[in-house]
């Protein structure tokens, strides 16, 4: 008999069924192919941000709202700000998760006063932003810093372009290096008779976004009249060179940014980099940039992301530690997670576990686990069968994509050998094991 409380707990079994499980918007899960991906792009930035003597460090996710929202820090006007994941804690303080890592090692450098300068340091890590999302940009993701603090020299935006070149190289990915600095837009603004220069920058860094007719909507809404708008966009052009430019801006702080730029380019010249380019409109929306400013874009494809970014900050760490210290510092952050979706791209996410060999033991487990260990301790990952059967096993290691199966037979072993197969051809060969991890070393 099926009563009616019988009827309402199936009901609600049922529901249960159905329930859907999602992940927050703008989150996602990390599946094992492209998590090992992601760890060889992790471990190809660390050789060679330690190959330039940057140092580890290691900041907190959560940071106080206010260190957050400093006005020297994301800027009350910057989408940064705007796009805070903010909550509290028990004790009822006000608390965000960092949107980027450079507020915190600025943070780091007021608290601990002593460092040794220049401090050359990198970060890898979760920063979190509540913003629009599309191919390349998320609300989780990871940034992958190195920052230079305590040198006003040049040769320290050289530094950075020169790890930028060897970490993309290195990738094999084709990179524009977008750069410009924001004595140059400063001293644009200044010339169309604009005041208000970080509102109007943060307008001029959508250029590439929402197009000439967008920004001087955003300017005229701002108040600036269509003469000053003109005035803008008379310098702001797509193609103008650093040499036009430097004949057509008055501005003293623009001829500075310039000579600045000349200085870079020399450097990077001389090192035969070809990536970095000129480019008038980049701004980066940030309102803590006070010099030179970077962008790194796929060379060609439809894949618009920027790939890495950053730029010089000599006022805020000064302003974390107050009495009016002036603290220069440079430095670029590279976005993990569009990196990664590019490589995706190029079909470079196939590896589903990093095991190279399976080895599939034959009433001969005892024996195998000791091959397994040898087959480790010569720096070879390898995983052990545990499904029942030759057939299932090799159905096993063909869906996860290992390359060789090692199948240690009772037969084999007599002669102190295995059978190596390989799964790509097919082809199978009777080894001693020294052979094997010879061939797979």
């Amino acid at each position: 008999m099926i009563t009616k409380q019988t009827y309402i707990n199936k009901n609600e079994l049922n529901k249960e069924r159905r329930m859907e499980f999602q992940t927050a918007k703008g989150v996602r899960d990390v599946p094992p192919e492209e998590k090992i991906l992601k760890n060889k792009v992790v471990a190809v930035m660390t050789q060679q941000f330690e190959l330039a003597g940057f140092a580890p460090l290691e900041t907190p996710i959560l940071e106080r709202y206010e260190t957050l929202a400093a006005k020297f820090a994301a800027g009350e006007a910057s989408d940064a700000l705007k796009e805070i994941f903010s909550l509290q804690d028990q004790g009822k303080r006000n608390l965000a998760l960092r949107f980027d890592l450079t507020v915190p090692l600025s943070r780091y450098v007021a608290m601990n006063p002593t460092l040794k300068m220049p401090f050359k340091r990198y970060e890898i890590g979760r920063v979190f932003r509540d913003g629009p999302i599309k191919l390349g940009r998320y609300r989780e993701f990871w940034q992958c810093d190195i920052d230079i603090v305590g040198s006003k020299s040049m040769v320290a935006e050289a530094e950075i372009l020169f790890v930028v070149d060897a970490v993309f190289s290195a990738l094999q990915l084709p990179v524009v290096v977008k750069v410009n600095n924001r004595k140059v837009l400063n001293g644009i603004l200044e010339q169309a008779g604009i005041d208000q220069k970080e509102e109007a920058i943060i307008s001029i860094d959508k250029l590439d976004k929402i197009g000439v007719a967008g920004v001087s909507a955003e300017l005229k809404g701002r108040g600036y009249a269509p003469k000053q708008i003109d005035a803008v966009f008379a310098l702001v052009q797509e193609k103008i060179s650093l040499s036009d430019l430097k004949k057509k801006l008055k501005s003293k702080e623009g001829q500075e940014g310039i000579q600045e730029l000349e200085e870079l380019f020399s450097y990077l010249a001389a090192r035969g980099i070809k990536s970095g380019r000129f480019d008038v409109s980049l701004a980066r929306g940030l309102a803590y940039y006070t010099g030179t400013v970077f962008e790194v874009q796929l060379k060609n494809g439809e894949f618009t992301s920027s790939l890495a970014g950053g730029g010089r900050y000599d006022n805020m760490i000064g302003k974390f530690m107050g009495g009016g210290r002036e603290v220069p510092a440079m430095g670029i952050a590279f976005g993990l997670e569009p990196i990664i979706d590019v490589l995706k791209m190029k079909a470079e996410a196939k590896m589903k576990t990093p095991a190279k060999v399976l080895v599939l033991p034959i009433n001969t487990v005892c024996e195998s686990l000791v091959i397994a260990r040898d087959l480790r301790e010569a720096g070879i990952s390898t995983d052990v069968a545990l499904l029942k059967g030759v057939t299932k096993n090799l159905q096993y290691a063909a869906a996860l994509v290992i390359p060789y199966v090692l199948i240690v037979g009772e037969d084999e072993l007599k002669q102190k050998k295995v059978l190596l197969r390989d799964m790509t051809s097919g082809m199978e060969q009777v080894l001693p094991l020294k052979e094997v991890i010879k061939k797979l070393t």
